[in-house]
């Protein structure tokens, strides 16, 4: 088995979503005691955060290339970021190492195409929605996306900065985002991409109309596709 790097942090409820996953579908697919091997660097949400909401991308980009760094000197064979939101800055990552980076919108992207689907709803962080540079990522594989209208944007990020990152999983906000999936439906998705773990908490099939496509889940599964091969 191939050892996953993971650079985690963003939040710590999204990269134990990783953790976990990554263990569970390790034993899933081998039996017996096996789990994956991993190495994590995991950074400070609130130092990103706080770069993030100054628009210095250049200084995120500092902070994720040291910490996909240290993965890759720990011996990874490829990289993973546990995020949406900072693949902002994926490319200058990806380029400051020497292992490969597993992107989160390809993957995504192959998901939804596998599936039948030709457009998609994304629902994530309001710098997510709002910033081209993950629908882009999403797009150039011959989707469409969608994201909720602006004025559902502050209340989804509420949601998930003052609520599910904290592990608050609440039903009230659980009928909020279903009802924005419903609008995003009626305009013509196929599908939704939760662009988030934390959303992963909230949001699941069961709850939408039209299949719900989560990242962390997806991006998880083409890693253990990778490490297992």
């Amino acid at each position: 088995m191939q050892t996953i790097g993971l650079i985690g942090g963003m939040s710590w409820e999204s990269s134990a979503a990783y953790y976990e996953l990554l263990n569970r579908g390790t034993e899933e697919r081998l039996g017996g005691l096996h789990s994956a091997r991993t190495v994590m660097a995991s950074v400070d949400f609130a130092d990103v955060t706080a770069l993030q909401e100054r628009e210095d991308w250049d200084g995120v980009a500092a902070v994720l290339t040291e910490a996909g760094r240290s993965v890759e000197r720990a011996g990874a064979d490829f990289l993973m970021l546990c995020t949406t939101t900072f693949h902002r800055v994926a490319d200058q990552v990806a380029d400051a190492v020497d292992i490969p980076l597993l992107h989160q919108g390809d993957v995504v992207a192959e998901a939804t195409r596998a599936a039948g689907v030709e457009s998609v709803a994304l629902l994530g962080t309001a710098f997510a929605m709002s910033r081209s540079f993950f629908t882009d990522r999403i797009a150039s594989h011959g989707l469409k996306v969608l994201v909720p209208d602006a004025k559902h944007h502050d209340e989804l990020n509420r949601i998930i900065y003052e609520e599910l990152v904290h592990g608050k999983v609440l039903d009230q906000s659980r009928r909020t985002v279903v009802s924005m999936i419903s609008e995003l439906w009626d305009a013509g998705a196929g599908g939704v991409v939760l662009a988030g773990g934390e959303l992963e908490l909230l949001v699941h099939q069961a709850d939408s109309e039209i299949p719900v496509f989560g990242c962390t889940t997806l991006h998880v599964e083409a890693a253990l596709d990778r490490a297992l091969r």
